[in-house]
């Protein structure tokens, strides 16, 4: 039996600072707030996807989506917004490019529990099912 935590699973500093650093995230709704709404678009999760791989110019983003100048500077104003994306100033251009870390490790911070709660629940199914003698049952075929 594994001795009582009141921080969860282990007391590692690893642990502890996961731990903080979501409830600093989790303290900060309205950047959250933000955030999530800005990823709700469909376009704006493109264009953001588009970003991984490197700056690119508006003319750049807005080529695959067919829409016009001004409908994609609203779409790239809400991400600046929300700390997702940043605008570059090169000549006579305006590169964006994506925010590493920020506000996308906010979220990422936030999620942290649920997705070790999930992963700690796949876990257990597959040990419950590793457990589980194979049974071999004929289905009546019609």
């Amino acid at each position: 039996m594994k001795p009582f935590s009141p921080l969860g699973h282990g007391t590692s500093v690893d642990n502890i600072a996961k731990r903080l650093y979501s409830y600093t995230a989790m303290t900060r709704p309205a950047q959250l707030d933000h955030v999530f709404s800005a990823l709700s678009d469909p376009t704006r999760r493109a264009i953001l996807a588009r970003l991984a791989q490197g700056e690119a110019t508006v003319n750049e983003l807005a080529a695959p989506f067919g829409l016009a100048q001004p409908t994609i500077s609203k779409h790239l104003r809400v991400l600046e917004d929300a700390g997702l994306i940043s605008q570059g100033r090169e000549a006579t251009t305006r590169p964006r490019r994506l925010v590493v870390g920020g506000p996308l490790q906010d979220l990422d911070a936030w999620l942290a529990p649920f997705r070790e709660q999930w992963e700690r629940r796949f876990d257990q199914l597959d040990a419950f099912l590793q457990k589980k003698p194979k049974s071999k049952t004929k289905h009546k075929q019609k």
